[in-house]
């Protein structure tokens, strides 16, 4: 791979899956008596980063959310699966990564995400998105922590100025952008496809 290819890294939540939580959150606030965002804060507020580094079992954080909406187990493994079925990947963005794979730009993902996402991956046949899956629950960092951005960079051969990083978080890529990468904020498909394309035809 020659050092000066131009490598592109990408999130999961909100990027290449359409953000479902503002519906699903609506839909269980309801069910549960709950708002929106008393549901939201019961699935991530808290201590949730243990889970997101792989210090905490996905079963684990399971049973904290379960506490905390005050519900029994099979509502959660109802819950757990209702939300599975709700990622929907965004085939443009998926077909937009495998055809730079196919022109051998270096790719991959960077994602926040609780323990499962490579399982739901690989029953999907989407590991061969990218070229490495860097997620922050095998990483033991997450975004912004310098060190997950750091691990995709050594992971592709690609120097910081040489990369673009793409999140929906701005947060996410101010952090990447202060390590020296292109930064590209989502916000629809179009736009992004647009971005990379910009990016990878640079000499």
């Amino acid at each position: 791979m020659s050092p000066h290819s131009r490598g592109v890294l990408i999130d999961v939540g909100g990027v290449l899956v359409r953000d479902y939580l503002p519906a699903a959150s609506a839909a269980w606030g309801r069910r549960l008596g709950l708002s929106a965002a008393a549901f939201m804060a019961a699935l991530y507020e808290g201590d949730e980063s243990g889970v997101l580094i792989g210090r905490v079992s996905a079963d684990a954080w399971w049973e904290t959310v379960r506490e905390r909406l005050r519900t029994g187990p099979d509502v959660i493994a109802e819950l757990r699966r209702d939300l599975a079925s709700r990622e929907t990947w965004d085939e443009a963005l998926v077909a937009g990564l495998r055809g730079l794979r196919a022109r051998g730009v270096p790719t991959a993902v960077v994602s926040n995400t609780w323990p499962g996402l490579r399982t739901r991956m690989s029953q999907g046949g989407l590991l061969d998105v990218a070229d490495h899956l860097v997620l922050s629950c095998e990483a033991g960092c997450a975004k912004p922590d310098r060190r997950i951005y750091e691990i995709a960079l050594r992971l592709l051969g690609v120097e910081p100025a040489d990369a673009l990083f793409i999140d929906d978080t701005p947060a996410n890529g101010a952090a990447a952008r202060a390590l020296g990468m292109d930064g590209h904020v989502h916000t629809g498909t179009a736009q992004t496809l647009a971005r990379v394309e910009e990016f990878t035809a640079r000499r």
